[in-house]
């Protein structure tokens, strides 16, 4: 038997050693981040994966907080985007949501601008209720370049909406996590491989004093980091801390997935599309498009949801269907002990706004911000514990709003979600904004106003009367003022090149 130990000084109470449980992109995102922000002398930082487990691999779309992310680790972004088959991203276009026939594009950035201290949201919709405002897409850059298969980066501009891009990426999350592992590496992280058998709890606090791995081996450390999945290794299965269920909600609990062809045009844009029960998604990279198929088994089969994914997709498939079964939820603590979870270990949301990796990111940066020493105090933990929680709630509210808020009633799933109780918090946002078309951002919630009112207004939500505040000016000048921005962010959608020819030139694989 060998062993990892790392020594320390008397009285020293830092944490000298960390072992991340578990690769794939969660594993090799907190062995990144770590590696950079400590560096080597800080802590010795050891990962163990295996080979012969799996990863789930599936979430290959983002939001934009990924590039702050990427910023912080020194990342260049061309070369990013080479290496792992990226592309960019606009934002989410949902297509038979609110009604089958119906589509409607969730944008990255703003709509207009905010003039008089009064929302944009309230100004269009006034010009809407007029009937002179039909698509709200015209005023979102990202909207209208995704629209028109179109991507760039910000430039200096001035105050052209061209100098505030926001983006995210798409990416083959293999590639991600081999491209951070190299990261990690070259920063003194050390890959143990192997499958771990036992995990040993410390006598008196019960702290993970330990894992054993397969061939003998006995890895310690201070900090532990749980990536192991949805097995939740050390957190769940080891000290025990049971899982909040919330399927009730989100009745999805399986995936089918599976790569295919691409096509000619490279769409700056996630799609997602409701079926019978469920949703399926499609992803574009540079060397494939990622399809995949969320549904709930209480209502189709593993062969029929299958059936449904292949008759959809773009090109011939270029693997065998792979299933995910998974539960939403999350673990009642994500740091307990020693121990802190990251990625599926932690938790689980459907990837319907691509959360999954911001989720990762959200709990390496709040570890940071509280990074213990060997006491572990209660207080920390306690205050890490219930910021991840309300994060956790007010993602699920928002998805939560995609399935409740629609007019769908053609299939059973649909009917059940439509007709479903949901939490107090989002039935108060939805009658503020069936009032006057009103959303307020709570706190740091993730999802801004511009989210909320997307798809509030995609889901076919129809607000009874717009802001009275919007009538500080006249309905002639809305009308003008709205124009001349709608002009300004079609010119600037028209200047933007071809989203193929922008990665061609910068970034191509």
């Amino acid at each position: 038997m060998t062993s990892v130990t790392h020594d320390r000084a008397e009285g020293d109470r830092r944490i000298r050693s960390i072992a991340v449980i578990g690769g794939g992109s969660a594993g090799w995102m907190a062995a990144a981040t770590l590696a950079r922000i400590l560096g080597r002398d800080y802590a010795a930082v050891t990962l163990v994966e295996s080979d012969e487990i799996g990863i789930v691999g599936v979430g290959e779309a983002t939001i934009p907080q990924m590039a702050t992310f990427n910023r912080m680790l020194g990342i260049d972004e061309d070369d990013f985007i080479r290496r792992t088959q990226g592309s960019f991203k606009l934002g989410i276009e949902f297509v038979d949501w609110g009604r089958r026939g119906h589509r409607y594009f969730h944008p990255f950035g703003h709509y207009g601008v905010n003039m008089g201290g009064v929302s944009f949201h309230a100004h269009w919709l006034k010009l809407h209720r007029a009937g002179e405002a039909p698509s709200i897409d015209d005023w979102s850059l990202q909207a209208m370049a995704a629209r028109e298969g179109k991507f760039m980066r910000s430039i200096d501009a001035g105050r052209s909406p061209l100098s505030d891009i926001a983006y995210a990426y798409h990416f083959d999350a293999g590639l991600y996590a081999a491209y951070l592992r190299s990261y990690a590496e070259e920063r003194g992280v050390v890959r143990r491989e192997g499958r771990i058998v036992e995990v040993r709890l410390r006598g008196g606090d019960g702290h993970v004093e330990a894992v054993l791995l397969e061939d003998g081996t006995r890895i310690e450390a201070d900090l532990f980091i749980d990536c192991s999945g949805f097995r939740s290794l050390l957190l769940g299965q080891a000290l025990g801390v049971e899982h909040i269920d919330w399927s009730h909600w989100l009745p999805c609990d399986r995936a089918v997935a599976v790569p295919c062809e691409s096509v000619a045009t490279l769409a700056p844009y996630t799609r997602s599309t409701a079926r019978a029960a469920g949703w399926q998604w499609r992803i574009p990279l540079q060397h494939r498009i990622g399809n995949g198929h969320v549904y709930a088994s209480s209502h189709i089969s593993d062969d029929e949801a299958t059936a449904v994914l292949l008759a959809n997709l773009d090109g011939p498939p270029l693997a065998e269907p792979r299933y995910v079964p998974f539960r939403t939820g999350h673990r009642a603590k994500f740091w307990e002990r020693n121990v802190v979870a990251l990625g599926l270990a932690s938790g689980f949301m459907e990837p319907l706004e691509s959360t999954s990796l911001w989720m990762v990111q959200s709990g390496i940066a709040r570890l940071m911000a509280m990074f213990p020493d060997r006491d572990f105090d209660a207080a920390t933990r306690d205050r890490y514990n219930r910021i991840l929680t309300t994060e956790y709630e007010e993602i699920r509210d928002f998805l939560i709003l995609h399935y409740h808020v629609t007019q769908r009633d053609d299939t059973p799933f649909w009917e059940a979600c439509r007709t479903m109780a949901i939490p107090e918090r989002l039935a108060e946002k939805i009658r503020v904004f069936a009032a006057h078309g009103r959303v307020f951002r709570e706190n740091e919630e993730l999802f801004n106003d511009t989210s909320w009112f997307a798809v509030m207004l995609g889901q076919m939500l129809r607000p009874a009367a717009h802001d009275p505040v919007a009538d500080v000016w006249s309905l002639a000048d809305t009308r003008e003022r709205l124009a001349k921005i709608r002009t300004a962010i079609a010119n600037s959608a028209d200047y933007m090149p071809d989203h193929r020819a922008f990665i061609a030139e910068h970034c191509a694989a």
